[in-house]
């Protein structure tokens, strides 16, 4: 397994890809951010890819491993990314 992409290495094979340069593709790559984090709270979709959804997570009962004492856990919001089924097909092979 290939180490992860950094974000210079993803701009650049982006911008010798598509005859841009790497300034262009910084630009593009920080505005696609920008617009995932503003529109996170109503469900933020890159096709092909998949999809940000704000989640709220119920108060429930947990348990201190180290004491084995109960705790309550308070309810809380949270952020989930939901792979779009195209990307699982071409990730893992269709079934």
């Amino acid at each position: 397994m290939g180490k992860a992409l950094t974000k210079s290495q993803l701009i650049g094979a982006i911008a010798d890809k598509n005859d841009l340069t790497k300034k262009a593709v910084e630009e593009i790559l920080e505005e696609l951010t920008e617009l995932a984090y503003k529109g996170a709270k109503n469900g933020f979709t890159i096709p092909g890819i998949g999809k940000l959804v704000l989640q709220n997570r119920k108060a429930r009962m947990g348990r201190n491993p180290q004491t084995g004492e109960s705790i309550k856990i308070p309810a809380k919001k949270v952020l989930k990314f939901r792979v779009a089924k195209a990307a699982k097909d071409a990730i893992l092979g269709k079934k």
